[in-house]
């Protein structure tokens, strides 16, 4: 593939064992080559460093961290608006355009270097010999980008035969198909399990439907990635597959940002991105909207990028010793939020456990349009019945207000994403403050 993700992994496991005040050090340093780079060759950013009077330290390679917050953030409408003066088409190594439909639906297209591409790689290998899995040992992937559709045989011949990654389609999520890939997982026996936290908790679902426990004797870990992993997701998926749970954080656009580890804590790729935590005032908080700085985005610069992401940050230090810093808990994301009509807001799980708690509902997916107005589906199992219906109306009700009006619909199966993720809860009503700020 031409990148240099094999430097960049000897690198990070040398990095990763620095002092926290070395970490800083070297944050800075390549904060700095970033920063020269953004100065030179995107013109967007480059006025921004004028007129917030750092161009002088950039050039002197003088800027600490905290001269950050001296900088405005930026937003997805930025990055959207603005590609053309952000972009470094000349970047060693080329560029590569990326589409990403992100949470609004509305796509975002930027475009990332070899830089970016090879610190992802090497940051999940990294991550996995924490667990004790190697490079180019047996992994399975549940997962659904484009590339991996429109290819899907060529793309599987090479994961399955040079670098020993078994892909299995997010996208087709049928009872036949989850028999299929259970049966394909046991043959496999892999090292690691890799996909989409609601995939792989439907996929650990229909299993123990089924009544089936999958034998896997090498398996070590099973990775959740793209999108807030529930309390009783894991409970579920560790129950069924019989190993721990390890959450990935990241975007398409930020990167990938902080990884679990087998002490249970969350470490950030320090040396890849500066996380800061801001409340809806954009002053540092112990939770809120993580706001990113991609030290290895010259190609497309992400600078005080809003994720619409909330978290929280630790004061915690890293029981295995390294220097990384630790991130308590990615909270939820924009679209992981409901407002009631009173103008509350509160998270998915504060919707999703009167769903669960209802015999009668198999799978189920939460819309809501506006304050006032909630479509649900329901893939209904054998108790299903007209008091489970009332159950459900009057639990949500309860929860977002009488007024609320609930359009509830019995189906077959609820199709995924298009990003092949099968979300619980999906809000269109937009949030106030720093969310609101992340995803116009």
């Amino acid at each position: 593939m031409r990148r240099p993700t094999f430097p960049v992994l000897a690198e990070l496991e040398r990095t990763q064992w620095l002092s926290r005040d070395a970490m800083q050090t070297y944050q800075t340093g390549r904060l700095n080559v970033l920063l020269q780079s953004a100065l030179a060759h995107s013109p967007w950013h480059a006025a921004r460093l004028h007129a917030a009077g750092l161009a002088d330290a950039v050039r002197a390679g003088a800027v600490l961290l905290s001269d950050l917050s001296r900088l405005p953030t930026m937003n997805k409408r930025d990055a959207r608006d603005n590609v053309e003066q952000l972009v470094w088409r000349e970047v060693p190594g080329g560029v590569f355009k990326y589409t990403t439909g992100g949470s609004s639906g509305e796509p975002l297209i930027f475009y990332f270097g070899r830089a970016r591409q090879a610190a992802d790689a090497a940051g999940r290998l990294r991550a996995r010999r924490w667990w004790g899995v190697e490079p180019g040992e047996r992994e399975v992937y549940l997962w659904g980008a484009p590339v991996e559709l429109n290819k899907t045989d060529r793309i599987k011949t090479l994961r399955d035969r040079l670098v020993n990654q078994l892909l299995l389609n997010a996208f087709e999520m049928s009872p036949a198909c989850m028999d299929d890939y259970l049966a394909a997982i046991q043959a496999w026996n892999p090292k690691a399990i890799y996909g989409y936290a609601s995939s792989l908790a439907l996929l650990a679902a229909h299993a123990e439907s089924r009544g089936i426990r999958p034998k896997l004797p090498a398996l070590r870990v099973v990775s959740a990635t793209g999108e807030p992993l529930f309390p009783h997701q894991r409970e579920l998926i560790e129950r069924v597959f019989g190993v721990p749970v390890s959450v990935e954080y990241g975007a398409r656009d930020a990167g990938l940002l902080a990884l679990q580890s087998p002490d249970g804590v969350l470490l950030q790729m320090s040396e890849t991105h500066v996380v800061e935590v801001l409340d809806d005032a954009g002053s540092p908080a112990e939770e809120g909207e993580a706001v990113i700085t991609c030290l290895v985005s010259e190609a497309q610069p992400f600078i005080r990028y809003r994720t619409g992401d909330v978290v929280r940050r630790s004061g915690r230090i890293d029981p295995g010793g390294r220097g990384l810093a630790v991130l308590d808990a990615v909270v939820g994301r924009q679209t992981d939020f409901i407002v009631a009509a009173d103008g509350r807001i509160m998270h998915a799980l504060a919707v999703i456990y009167v769903l669960r708690a209802i015999p009668g509902v198999g799978q189920f997916k939460l819309i809501q349009h506006a304050v006032d107005r909630l479509e649900v589906l329901i893939v209904p199992d054998a108790r299903w019945d007209d008091a489970a219906r009332a159950a459900v109306i009057d639990g949500l009700r309860a929860r977002l207000g009488t007024v609320l009006e609930v359009d509830l619909k019995l189906l077959d199966v609820i199709a995924p994403e298009a990003s092949g993720k099968h979300r619980y809860v999906v809000s269109h009503v937009s949030l106030h403050g720093a969310l609101a700020q992340a995803v116009v």
